[in-house]
């Protein structure tokens, strides 16, 4: 499967994006799916996970209240919704997919086999 985020920008502190995965190739219901970020510096850290059926979602405490991840299999796309966006969102974010038989999501970023290529979220203060 090949990963295509987009949604990324500038906003500044209180703002609100939305990030998007769009997913090709073998159809992303097969597919636990999951949001990351790396901020310069620092190591890749998880952000959101949501379950092949969607009905399981895992946040990092900073972002809970604050983001929203959802999936639309039949568009092959998951959405990351951010508002309330702070300066320490500031990062490339990455979305992965990870095989599984299960109807789970996971926060380890070792557990995704594939990976679409960053978007850069600025928030300024």
């Amino acid at each position: 499967v090949q990963l295509q985020a987009s949604g990324g920008g500038l906003v500044q502190a209180g703002g609100s994006l939305r990030l998007s995965c769009a997913a090709s190739g073998r159809t992303s219901s097969r597919y636990a799916m999951g949001w990351f970020r790396q901020a310069p510096g620092k190591e890749r850290e998880f952000v959101a996970a949501i379950s092949k059926g969607g009905g399981t979602t895992y946040y990092v405490d900073s972002v809970k209240g604050r983001f929203t991840l959802s999936r639309d299999n039949a568009k092959n796309t998951v959405n990351l919704q951010m508002n309330n966006l702070k300066p320490e969102d500031t990062s490339v974010y990455y979305c992965a997919a990870r095989i599984t038989s299960f109807n789970s999501a996971s926060t380890d970023q070792y557990q995704y086999h594939h990976w679409g290529q960053g978007t850069q979220v600025t928030v300024s203060s």
